[in-house]
């Protein structure tokens, strides 16, 4: 499967936007550690802007950036959002607020615990009534929502927005899921060639385990991609940003890898 990537947006230690992020990816520039940019969702009215969550956030502004660089019609754009917790902070909220002898639930709390919020606040800033999808698959969450958005993208015809997120869960859930620092990403891909592309990715399963899959050549870098599964956009990142054909091999399932050839436009 052929798509084009007309837009991107990160946000992680050191990678606070796309125009920040390419030297950095590229290995033209070390990584650092510096704390993410605060996600501002501006896109959201402010009164739903106070009642989202901090993960909600952190998708939204990823997805913000990749469709301004697109200068594409959000009205007009598929959605498929991945987590591979979902929100673990308010599921913490929730469990801490069920140990107590009231167990009195926050109808916001429980508004929040939905896979799909972020999906919904997308619609909810952009109206936009295309589909939409949310999805999970542990550690292989990003390759399953690139197939998705990719299957769909040929399909229907349609741009369609990915956006990958995971932030790491306070204690005591931390210890079962020790993610290493919160990351997002979004990519706008389209199904035809137009002037603003930055990359083209051609997409391919393959069993053949003889190769290992693509790591970061930076030791940051790499920590955050095997230590958070929204981060396992990085090689692909990374290969969009050196601007040279590459092949990118991705971990999927356990006997399958997602092939990814880039080719710079």
């Amino acid at each position: 499967m052929i798509l084009y990537v007309n837009g991107i947006g990160t946000l992680g230690p050191g990678l606070a936007g796309w125009a920040g992020s390419r030297a950095v990816l590229a290995g033209e520039s070390p990584s650092c550690e510096a704390a993410p940019t605060e996600p501002s969702a501006s896109m959201l009215p402010p009164n739903e802007r106070r009642r989202s969550s901090e993960s909600v956030r952190w998708a939204l502004h990823v997805a913000q950036e990749a469709m301004q660089q697109g200068e594409a019609d959000v009205r007009e754009v598929a959605t498929v959002f991945a987590s591979s917790d979902g929100d673990t902070g308010v599921l913490d909220r929730l469990c801490t607020a069920l140990a107590e002898p009231q167990r009195t639930i926050s109808p916001t709390l429980f508004h929040h615990s939905v896979h799909n919020a972020a999906s919904g606040y997308w619609g909810i800033a952009t109206g936009s009534q295309q589909s939409s999808t949310a999805l999970a698959c542990y550690d292989s969450s990003f390759c399953a929502a690139l197939l998705e958005a990719a299957a769909y993208a040929q399909i229907e015809e349609k741009s369609v927005l990915l956006v990958a997120y995971d932030l790491p869960p306070p204690p005591p859930l931390y210890a079962a899921r020790p993610l290493r620092g919160g990351f997002a990403a979004a990519l706008l891909l389209t199904r035809t060639p137009a002037p603003r592309n930055l990359a083209q990715i051609d997409l391919a399963l393959s069993t053949d385990r003889s190769q290992d899959a693509t790591n970061m050549d930076d030791a940051g870098l790499e920590a955050l991609r095997s230590g958070n599964q929204a981060a396992r956009a990085l090689p692909l990142l990374a290969a969009i940003a050196r601007q040279r054909g590459t092949l990118v091999r991705l971990e999927y399932l356990e006997d399958q890898q997602l092939l990814i050839q880039v080719t710079p436009c």
